[in-house]
C-alpha cells in the first residue's frame, strides 16, 4: 500500500512514537474510541487490543478493505466516508460517549477540527496529530505572532494542550514538518458562554483578517469604538492582543445590536 500524494497521506511507522501516542491517550477497557484516517493501522490495532469498541473513518477504499482483511474481532468497525462529511453524531450514545484519536491528513487539518467541534459534546476528548506550526497556534498566547482566529475559536469551546513533538522520521513517506500531538477537551461551560455563533464567527473573521490594525479598525461597522470600550476593550489594540474572553464580549455585544435591530 503505497502513501498516496493527492490524499495527504504520511504512515505512521515508528514504534516508540505509536507507544508513546497510546500511553498518552491512556484508553481504558469498554470505551468507545473513533480513528480518522487509520492508514495502515498503525495506532488502529494498538487502540483495539484496548479498549470496547474502534469505528475507523477512511477515505481511501484501498486501505479501507485491507483493514477489514485484518479485522479479526467485530469490535472493529470500518466506514469508508470522508471525514469533513461524517456525521458523528451517529456513533454516540450520549454525551461525551466517544474518545477520538487522529492522525489528521494536513491540508484539512482546520476545517476537519471545526467538523468535529460542531458535534463537541458527543466527545470526552481528542487527540489529534498535526503540523507542529498548527498546533502552536491552537496553544498560542495573546500578543504573540502565533495567536490568531483558530486559537480563539478553540480556546472559547474546549481545553487544548500541546503534549510533543514527532519528528519527520516516523513517517513513511516523511513530511518536510515536525508533527505534534495535541489534547482538546470540550467544555460545554466555555461553549456557553458564546450566545450567538453567528456573531462570534463574524467577530474574529473580521478582526483576523486586518490584525495588524487597531480593533476600531477592524471591527469597524459592525462594532463602535464606545461598544468596544464598553466591553472592557482598549479599541487602540490590535486584535492579536485580545484574550478569548474579550471576543466573546464583542460578540455578544454584536449579537445584541443585531436583536434590536431585528426587533426595531
Amino acid at each position: 500500500m503505497r502513501p498516496r500524494k493527492s490524499l495527504g497521506q504520511h504512515f505512521l511507522h515508528d514504534p516508540k512514537i505509536i507507544a508513546k501516542i497510546i500511553a498518552a491517550i491512556e484508553p481504558q477497557p469498554g470505551e468507545h474510541f473513533v480513528e480518522i484516517g487509520p492508514g495502515r493501522g498503525a495506532l488502529t490495532f494498538p487502540l483495539l487490543a484496548r479498549v470496547g469498541k474502534l469505528d475507523v473513518i477512511e477515505v481511501d477504499s484501498l486501505l479501507a478493505a485491507e483493514l477489514e482483511r485484518r479485522a479479526v474481532s467485530p469490535a472493529l468497525v470500518v466506514h469508508r466516508a470522508d471525514a469533513l462529511g461524517f456525521d458523528f453524531t451517529r456513533l454516540a450514545t450520549g454525551p461525551a460517549s466517544l474518545r477520538l484519536a487522529s492522525n489528521l491528513p494536513y491540508n484539512i487539518s482546520t476545517p476537519l477540527l471545526f467538523h468535529l467541534l460542531a458535534q463537541q459534546q458527543i466527545f470526552r476528548d481528542l487527540h489529534v496529530m498535526l503540523q507542529r506550526e498548527v498546533v502552536e497556534r491552537m496553544t498560542a498566547q495573546p500578543g504573540t505572532r502565533a495567536y490568531g482566529r483558530l486559537t480563539v475559536a478553540l480556546a472559547a469551546r474546549c481545553r487544548v494542550q500541546s503534549l510533543f513533538i514527532v519528528r519527520p522520521g516516523a513517517f513513511n513517506p516523511p513530511p518536510r514538518v515536525d508533527s505534534a500531538i495535541a489534547r482538546l477537551v470540550p467544555d460545554r461551560q466555555l461553549a456557553a458562554r458564546i450566545t450567538d455563533q453567528s456573531a462570534f464567527d463574524k467577530v474574529l473573521t473580521r478582526a483576523f483578517s486586518m490584525r495588524r490594525k487597531r480593533l476600531a479598525n477592524a471591527l469597524k461597522g459592525l462594532l463602535t469604538p464606545a461598544e468596544i470600550n464598553a466591553c472592557g476593550i482598549d479599541p487602540d489594540l490590535r486584535p492579536d492582543a485580545v484574550a478569548p474572553e474579550g471576543y466573546i464580549a464583542l460578540a455578544a455585544r454584536l449579537a445584541r445590536g443585531l436583536n434590536e435591530t431585528v426587533a426595531c
